[in-house]
């Protein structure tokens, strides 16, 4: 990343506002982007953009690579002549992101488009032709046909023979080439907003998830890559002990990776999927960084995440393909329990780390996330989409908690002379908080769109450790206005 501080904005594109159901790669977008643009902020941070499977999550994929169907756009489909005004109006629906709405009905609209799509142009067959998404549309052919869980697929098919393969492609032809016309459409439309924000100075961060599903694309593909059974079952599971997060761990049910098998090939995989995220974006946060280190093991059936063992990863080695320019456009994902080897690692490879404001005020005067403790190299948020909105978490507090929180933010504000007006309201909080962060020595400052709009937790994004409700959050309105004059005032005050 640039030497010179700068800003970001974290706001995923399912939560832009819009006509049909879920934030997409159109007009709202291209809107956002200008925004940011006018607010001085030089970074875009979204989460992953795959296609999401069961429990809706960005991640946990159907593939590692996808883009997700959800977000490509109907009304520059329907500029390209593939949907009519009729379709589009069948697909409006404003409000929260209802997955269980565009999983019944976003698929239907998006065959009305391939059904119109000429998919013998010469553009469509190269796509095609380079074979990058090709295990991912054989799996979704296989999905749709066959449906279930591919562990319960016919024997022929569920190992790959390469005879069954060729059948699944040839007998459902038109169903494998609808798969790979989602992921042709995505590109399209991900290359031309990308190349739009780059051309406003903005900056996308994405996000690469440490682990693929269990049901992918990815372990189909690749078994001998991860820890599994002879039946292709997850002997062993991801997840991470109990934390801050939760009493009981997180049990993520990941399949956890065979990383000799992948030594002895020299990490290809994980060397492809690594280029592939940097082409994606500008800069690439690595979710769950201190699984490379050392990673947190668990029983394939365990109920929670309390008894797991750590194992050691592959470390600096996952890196090694990669060229310095590569090495250097890259977060670490460092939250969590951290040690020394993490720390290590992380600091060897010259990866900035994440400190999270709203971990910091918990009466520890050595407590890494108080700004006085934040480092140059790092990116300095006010909280993430796994934890309470600041004016969720002030909401949150009894008076007596409220109190003392309060009085430990003025107290960091007066040690560290931040001439910050300490309001009352939630909000007011949560815009200290916001101006504390872009105060901070971290050369990166992202922020939040929630906090930034000042929103409570009905805003938040995740609940960890938990499959409902989540991921579900939209903007009602555009990022414009006094937000957009606020934030300009903010950056310009804190020289970002």
């Amino acid at each position: 990343m640039k030497n010179k501080k700068a800003a970001g904005i974290l706001c995923h594109i399912s939560s832009l506002p819009g006509k049909y159901g879920i934030g997409s790669l159109g007009k709202e977008a291209y809107r956002f982007a200008s925004a940011l643009k006018r607010s001085g902020v030089t970074y875009w941070q979204v989460l992953p953009l795959v296609q999401t499977g069961y429990g809706d999550s960005p991640y946990s994929s159907v593939s590692c690579t996808s883009g997700n169907p959800y977000l490509i756009d109907l009304e520059l489909l329907a500029a390209d002549g593939l949907l009519t005004k009729e379709d589009l109006a069948g697909a409006r629906h404003t409000g929260r992101v209802d997955y269980g709405a565009l999983y019944n009905e976003r698929y239907m609209t998006l065959r009305k488009a391939f059904s119109r799509f000429f998919f013998d142009s010469e553009e469509f067959r190269a796509f095609v032709g380079r074979g990058e998404y090709e295990d991912y549309a054989l799996f979704m052919t296989a999905k749709k046909v066959y449906g279930e869980n591919f562990l319960l697929w016919d024997e022929a098919l569920k190992y790959r023979d390469p005879d069954a393969l060729e059948k699944l492609r040839t007998d459902f032809h038109e169903e494998y080439l609808f798969w790979y016309f989602l992921q042709y459409q995505f590109s399209l439309q991900w290359g031309k907003l990308k190349a739009y924000c780059n051309g406003l100075g903005i900056r996308i961060v994405g996000d690469i998830p440490l682990y693929v599903a269990a049901d992918s694309a990815d372990v189909w593909a690749h078994p001998s890559l991860f820890k599994l059974d002879k039946e292709l079952r997850p002997a062993k599971v991801a997840g991470v002990p109990p934390d801050y997060f939760s009493e009981t761990g997180q049990l993520w049910g990941n399949p956890i990776y065979d990383w000799e098998a992948h030594e002895k090939e020299g990490f290809a995989w994980w060397t492809q999927r690594l280029k592939s995220a940097l082409r994606t974006y500008d800069v690439v946060r690595i979710d769950h960084f201190r699984g490379i280190d050392r990673y947190y093991e668990i029983p394939a059936f365990a109920e929670n995440a309390v008894k797991g063992e750590w194992k050691d990863g592959p470390g600096k080695k996952l890196f090694e393909n990669l060229t310095q320019e590569d090495k250097e456009r890259f977060i670490a994902e460092d939250l969590g329990i951290i040690d020394d080897g993490v720390v290590a690692l992380r600091d060897g490879m010259g990866f900035p780390g994440m400190k999270v404001l709203l971990f910091a005020f918990d009466g520890n005067p050595d407590n890494e996330f108080l700004p006085a403790n934040i480092p140059e190299n790092s990116v300095c948020y006010t909280g993430t989409h796994d934890n309470d909105t600041v004016a969720g978490y002030a909401e949150g507090l009894d008076a007596e908690e409220l109190l003392l929180f309060r009085s430990r933010l003025a107290q960091v504000l007066q040690e560290q002379k931040k001439y910050i007006r300490l309001g009352r309201r939630p909000e007011d909080i949560a815009e200290a908080m916001c101006k504390l962060a872009l105060s901070s020595r971290a050369k990166l400052t992202i922020l939040p769109v929630q906090d930034v709009l000042g929103l409570g937790n009905d805003a938040r994004m995740n609940h960890p450790s938990t499959r409902e409700g989540n991921w579900q959050f939209r903007m009602e309105r555009r990022f414009a206005g006094g937000a957009v004059r606020r934030l300009k005032h903010w950056i310009k005050l804190y020289r970002r």
